[in-house]
């Protein structure tokens, strides 16, 4: 009897150790073979919010909170900065740019909207009805004259005349959100300012469809993946991708590190299959199979910064904007 008792208790320790075992190795994410991510120095501390670039793709505007404004003209290796005269008095924040060749918008807070036609030689301010629901939040340049806003409380609008009138694409706002994205063929998704339920637009229809969020977990960001998918970040670091042919059922959520405290903040996809994930106190994964498995890109680890946003405008232009005046440029590995 003693000697059955023992044998059961050894194979109990060989479970709890394989058990531990497995734990640690989902706890701590294997680390990227390469670091394609270089730092930036920029004349500014100001938190980043955005960055495009004109049909050149060497020419582009990195915009950011206090008005911040920057332009470069090799790529985004180096960075000038610029400054607008938009009055005494008031502080802006710049949210959003966007370029259709030479021609931009800029959308900012309190109430706020720029447009170039040369490249942003020079910038004109827009004027905004003062009963805008919201503040621009979210600007698309679709072509000549042509361009599409989003408010911080999920109003869009269209214009086709560079401006001069709009055109209101929902009936309704659809309340403060935290998060909003946009799809290349016009879609929304927005996350509401607590994090417990999303909405949804889609071109023809007059109002948002509001969701229930999939977990118990808050939601943080959400947006639309190169796939076909749609992609959400929960507290507690946990990522959830729907099903590319149902929106609107979803695959398991999944905790890429289990070890990690810090928040999963935004995620972007370099191609359908490479996927990157940014959040706090530098924490990048790395994804290069749609997501299926990760791996940690230490070598940013201790960059005292949070990312915020991760901007790919192709397959090898991109970056990671944070705080302080943080910026990390993709550099395809040789």
């Amino acid at each position: 009897m003693q000697r059955i008792f023992k044998s059961l208790t050894q194979v109990v320790v060989i479970l709890m150790a394989l058990l531990v075992f497995t734990g640690c190795a989902r706890s701590f994410l294997p680390s990227t073979s390469f670091n394609p991510w270089q730092l930036v120095p920029l004349p500014t501390d100001a938190t980043l919010s955005d960055v495009a670039f004109t049909g050149d793709r060497n020419h582009g505007w990195l915009v950011g909170k206090q008005a911040t404004l920057l332009e470069t003209f090799d790529g985004g290796k180096t960075w000038q900065q610029r400054r607008l005269n938009l009055g005494e008095g008031q502080v802006y924040n710049f949210n959003s740019v966007s370029f259709a060749g030479d021609e931009g918008w800029i959308a900012g807070e309190p109430g706020l909207l720029l447009h170039t036609l040369d490249g942003g030689k020079s910038w004109l301010r827009v004027p905004l009805d003062e009963k805008l629901p919201g503040s621009p939040t979210l600007i698309t340049a679709l072509g000549p004259a042509k361009a599409e806003m989003a408010t911080d409380v999920g109003a869009i609008y269209q214009t086709q005349d560079g401006g001069k009138n709009w055109q209101a694409m929902v009936q309704e706002a659809v309340g403060v959100v935290r998060n909003l994205s946009r799809s290349p063929d016009g879609r929304y998704i927005a996350v509401s300012s607590r994090g417990n339920f999303y909405s949804t637009w889609e071109p023809g229809q007059t109002a948002w469809v509001q969701h229930n969020r999939t977990s118990s977990r808050r939601l943080q960001n959400m947006g639309f993946g190169q796939d076909g998918r749609q992609w959400l970040l929960a507290r507690g670091g946990t990522v959830q991708f729907s099903q590319a042919d149902n929106p609107e059922s979803w695959d398991e959520g999944m905790a890429p590190e289990f070890a990690t405290s810090w928040g999963l903040l935004d995620l972007a996809y370099q191609s359908p299959k490479d996927i990157w994930i940014a959040g706090g106190s530098g924490n990048l994964l790395y994804s290069n199979d749609g997501g299926e498995t990760w791996q940690k890109d230490r070598a940013v680890e201790d960059i005292p910064s949070n990312f915020y946003r991760i901007i790919f405008s192709g397959p090898d232009q991109g970056f990671i904007l944070g705080q302080g005046g943080t910026l990390l440029r993709y550099e395809k590995p040789a």
